[in-house]
C-alpha cells in the first residue's frame, strides 16, 4: 500500500475534491457523489446541478466524506453518513423488505482516481472512515458492496460501493443479500 493521508471533505478541502471529480468526467458521467443524498440527482439531473448540490452539502456540513491524498493531491474518497444523510442506497426496496433495524452509519460510495487504482486508496479511505466513526462514538456500520467471488470478470466495471472482500478485511459480516451480487454487510464499532 502506498503512503496516504486523509482529510474530511470540508469547505477547505472542496477544491481538492472538485479537482479529482473534474479529472474523472464528473465521476460516472456527472454524479458528483450525490446519488446517496436525500435529493439524489433531483428532478432534472445535470452535471452542474449535481456539483452545486454537493457543494451546498459541504457548506452546510451535511456530508461526511473522507478524502485520500497522495502528497497534496486528492486521489480518492469514501462517503459515509447516517441513514438520514444517505437514504438512497442501491436496491432500496429489497433492503427495506427485510430490514429489522437501521444502522447508525452507512458507507455509500468509494471512488479512486483512475491512475491510482489498485494501490490501496480504498483501503486507506475505509480505514479512516472507521476510525472517524469509532472516535465519534461508534455504532452499527453498514456497507453495500458487490460480491466478486464466484463472479466472472467485469470488464470496465467499477464497484462504486466497493468489493465485498475489502469489507471482510475490516471484520464486516454478511447480513443479507439485496441483489444478485450485492450484500448488506455490518460491523459494530465500539469507541
Amino acid at each position: 500500500m502506498d503512503e496516504y493521508t486523509t482529510r474530511l471533505l470540508t469547505p477547505e478541502t472542496w477544491d481538492d475534491f472538485a479537482a479529482l471529480v473534474e479529472a474523472n468526467n464528473g465521476v460516472w458521467g456527472g454524479c458528483w457523489c450525490m446519488g446517496f443524498h436525500p435529493e439524489g440527482f433531483g428532478d432534472s439531473p445535470s452535471v452542474s446541478g449535481n456539483r452545486a448540490a454537493k457543494q451546498a452539502h459541504v457548506r452546510a456540513g451535511t456530508v461526511h466524506q473522507m478524502l485520500v491524498y497522495a502528497g497534496e493531491q486528492c486521489v480518492g474518497w469514501c462517503q459515509f453518513g447516517s441513514p438520514v444523510e444517505l437514504p438512497n442506497i442501491k436496491n432500496k426496496k429489497v433492503y427495506e423488505k427485510d430490514a429489522t433495524d437501521l444502522p447508525d452509519w452507512r458507507i455509500g460510495c468509494i471512488f479512486t482516481g483512475s491512475k491510482h487504482r489498485g494501490h490501496g486508496v480504498a483501503r486507506a479511505a475505509v480505514t479512516a472512515v472507521l476510525d472517524e466513526i469509532r472516535a465519534g462514538g461508534g455504532g452499527v456500520v453498514e456497507a453495500y458492496p458487490e460480491q466478486v467471488e464466484e463472479r466472472g470478470p467485469q470488464r470496465g466495471a467499477f464497484f462504486h460501493t466497493g468489493p465485498e472482500s475489502l469489507f471482510e478485511e475490516f471484520g464486516f459480516e454478511r447480513d443479507r443479500k439485496i441483489a444478485k451480487w450485492r450484500w448488506v454487510m455490518r460491523l459494530t464499532l465500539t469507541p
